[in-house]
């Protein structure tokens, strides 16, 4: 039983929405909005509209600044990364002042979401003397009141508004979310009349990021969206072309966007890791990200990469197209489409990251409410009462495959998930893989597909299935990695292939009839070749061997470590800036002459510069080739992202690798049997590949690309329990990349902090 504790909450923000008169247009909840800043006991309130008539109420439970959303009855309660966003009523207009009765800069931290619920939705008054002292009450000058709720105003009559504002505020959500879910309905189908050979082009656009309200499966949930999109805005672009993207920051928390597998060649600034490459973009905040697409085609995906928010929905695709795509195909296709596969959470990213890195958890990882095929999925409303769930809307229904018959179609598969691996199929028809993370492939046909969080395969399927016309495609999460049950848990998601020849009918498919694989690992990599043949170089200049897995320190916490490393994140000093201020300074490599590589000095363990129990970085000079052996003494698998780059995947097992002697541990010289095994000759290239359960996997990069790279289990959970380290690559030539003033102003912007995950410290008073 933890004792309460005071903590101080940074802020409290406003969000209200219309509640009658004015204008008709349905405004998200972040459209009205104040901050009020530790110790201050009054905001200024703005409304961008101009008008006048807003509901708001202001009950201050809080406890440590995590966020947490709860839909009870028709309240929207929502406590958010050091912001809180609470119930709203009463009148107010732009500019009016509100007040607090106390000063709440110090609240008391509960033990639990449980405790949290209790206290934000309102328990008992005086049922815990302990916490009454907590709340806090919004009071308004005697003639705005007068003016607001007319001259005579009575309890009576404030309760009557009250019930009133919190119906209209239920119908105005569930507007907007109607209106959020007619926008992801084009199932991502790519332009076929997409010019392959239009000359190089700056690719502009313009996104705002929001929290909003929505319920892909059902039930409602805060999110946070782009241009009101779930899932975001497909990028399509030509190799060559550079892509500009201006993001405007309306959301309560800071926040970032990373262009997964995209090499970023001198402009590793504009990468968008929080704590390595950037700051984070401030509440209110704007920055343009720009970049240009050289060297690679495929299928990518952009995504937050600040905290877990991709899973509050801040992720989309991005297909890069090569000028011979159309020559170059293996298998002519008539149509290409994008098929995203995610878990999906009923609750805030950050609740959930808070309750899974509290003392005691032991890496027991937020298992997944539902699965979901291009943001969407049916779940009976029934089987959750607990929860404000709506699957009468347009949004509702299978997601569609419609497909001309007796065509091959292209169709890219991408899993945009925090957690669970996938296996996908569609009955009675063959998977064709052409691509894999940007790779194209020598076609090999699978009937099931296992793909992991952050990898990419494109499949040519072929519609000439005689005997039907619509067909069930199966997206089931491999739950046996699963540390835990869940009773709203729902692993299966289902789409329907039809032919163009098809009625509306359900389908009657049936499932392949061989046992399903569902080991947490990747496909048989060896299988898979690179269309265009490219040997791995015969020998590499340095050799490193990490350990990673879950150790528990301080406070009973369990961490994610690169050997005795954890990461941390540093919103405010990302390490890319720091590194190319040091080689500035001293006009040469910031690192000392040793190495722990082959004794070659040019590719070390940087424990010098930087904190290594936070910040592990593996630092090269010059252009060079490095084998990184990584050993998994976890009990899941670790599908391993690198940024920057593609490596050659030269081998992955379960165990131990081939060693002359299991009693002189893993050196190069002792896994030379492994590497007397391997063929070099063409091996697959990708930029994620997954590690499994007690096993090991051996990449070799040719670490040729200058910047500060994250090297990471796409595991966003793990990621933020810092199983993350940093490659540092070509430090000679990072000195002469300028930084734009744009990213340095980011990180002096106030707010930058909103929406980072808790601190280790923030859990002492949980260990007592």
């Amino acid at each position: 039983m933890h004792s309460a504790s005071s903590h101080v909450i940074d802020n409290i923000l406003f969000v209200g929405k219309e509640s009658g008169g004015g204008s008709d247009e349905d405004w998200p909840l972040s459209d009205v909005s104040g901050t009020l800043h530790r110790g201050e006991r009054s905001v200024r309130t703005y409304n961008r509209h101009g008008e006048d008539r807003f509901q708001l109420v202001l009950r201050a439970r809080g406890h440590s600044p995590r966020e947490l959303l709860r839909m009870h009855g028709e309240t929207i309660i929502l406590q958010q990364g050091g912001v809180i966003v609470i119930e709203l009523m009463g009148t107010h207009g732009e500019n009016d002042n509100l007040e607090l009765d106390e000063d709440i800069s110090s609240v008391s931290r509960r033990s639990s979401i449980a405790d949290q619920e209790q206290g934000l939705l309102g328990g008992k008054e005086g049922r815990d003397s302990e916490y009454s002292r907590d709340r806090a009450t919004i009071t308004r000058k005697p003639w705005h009141w007068r003016l607001c709720l007319g001259i005579g105003g009575t309890a009576l009559l404030v309760v009557v508004i009250s019930i009133w504002f919190l119906r209209n505020l239920s119908h105005n959500v569930t507007d907007a979310v109607a209106k959020a879910s007619s926008i992801q309905t084009n199932d991502y189908i790519l332009d076929q009349d997409w010019d392959f050979d239009a000359p190089p082009r700056r690719r502009e656009y313009t996104w705002t990021v929001r929290d909003q309200v929505h319920n892909p499966d059902g039930v409602y949930r805060p999110m946070m969206l782009v241009n009101t999109q779930f899932p975001g805005p497909l990028i399509e672009v030509n190799e060559g072309d550079t892509i500009v993207v201006h993001v405007d920051n309306q959301a309560v928390n800071a926040t970032s966007l990373h262009w997964h597998g995209i090499y970023q060649n001198g402009t590793p600034h504009m990468d968008g890791t929080v704590g390595i490459t950037q700051c984070p973009i401030a509440p209110g905040g704007k920055f343009t990200y720009e970049f240009t697409i050289l060297g690679q085609s495929g299928t990518y995906w952009w995504h937050a990469h600040q905290g877990v928010q991709s899973s509050d929905g801040m992720h989309g695709p991005l297909v890069i197209h090569s000028r011979s795509e159309k020559k170059s195909q293996t298998i002519a296709y008539s149509s290409d489409r994008i098929l995203m596969v995610a878990d999906h959470y009923h609750e805030l990213s950050s609740a959930l990251l808070w309750q899974y890195l509290k003392p005691d958890m032991e890496n027991m990882e937020p298992i997944p409410d539902s699965a979901l095929l291009n943001g969407r999925t049916i779940r009976d409303c029934d089987d959750l009462p607990q929860r404000h769930c709506d699957n009468s809307t347009t949004n509702f229904g299978y997601p569609t495959l419609d497909l001309a018959s007796g065509k091959s179609h292209r169709v890219r598969i991408i899993n945009v998930g925090a957690f669970a691996e996938f296996q996908v199929q569609i009955d009675e028809h063959e998977l064709a893989v052409i691509e894999v993370d940007g790779t194209a492939v020598t076609p090999i046909n699978y009937h099931r597909i296992n793909i992991n969080p952050g990898q990419r395969y494109s499949v040519i399927i072929n519609t000439s299935v005689s005997g039907a016309d619509a067909f069930w495609l199966r997206a089931r999460m491999i739950t046996r990695c699963f540390k835990g049950r869940s009773e709203t848990l729902k692993p299966d998601v289902y789409g329907v292939v039809r032919y163009d020849t098809a009625s509306d009918q359900t389908p009657t498919s049936t499932d392949w009839e061989e046992k399903l694989d569902l080991e947490c690992r990747d496909m048989n990599t060896t299988e898979l070749k690179p269309l265009n043949v490219a040997a791995a170089p015969t020998k590499a200049d340095a050799f490193f061997h990490f350990r990673a897995n879950f150790e528990i320190g301080d406070w009973r916490l369990s961490r994610g470590v690169f050997d005795s490393s954890s990461w941390r994140a540093n919103a405010r000093s990302p390490s890319l800036l720091r590194t190319i201020d040091g080689l500035a300074e001293a006009n040469a490599s910031s690192a000392p002459p040793a190495s722990l590589g082959d004794g070659a000095g040019t590719a070390f363990i940087n424990d010098v510069a930087f904190h290594k129990p936070r910040e592990s970085v593996l630092q090269t000079t010059g252009i060079q080739t490095i084998d990184i052996l990584i050993s998994n003494f976890d009990d899941g698998n670790h599908p391993m992202h690198l940024h920057g780059y593609k490596y050659f995947v030269l081998a992955q097992g379960h165990g131990y690798p081939p060693m002359k002697s299991v009693l002189d541990g893993i050196t190069r010289e002792n896994i030379q049997p492994l590497y007397d095994s391997l063929d070099l000759s063409n091996p697959l290239r990708r930029d994620t590949a997954s590690v499994e359960g007690y096993g090991w996997m051996l990449l070799r990069l040719v670490a040729d690309n200058a910047g500060m790279w994250a090297f990471h289990c796409h595991l966003s959970w793990h990621t933020e329990a810092g199983l993350l380290m940093q490659f540092l690559t070509r430090s000679d030539e990072l000195a002469k990349i300028g930084v734009p003033e744009a990213n340095r102003a980011l990180c002096a912007a106030e707010g930058v902090e909103r929406g980072m995950g808790p601190k280790d410290e923030d859990y002492r008073d949980f260990a007592e």
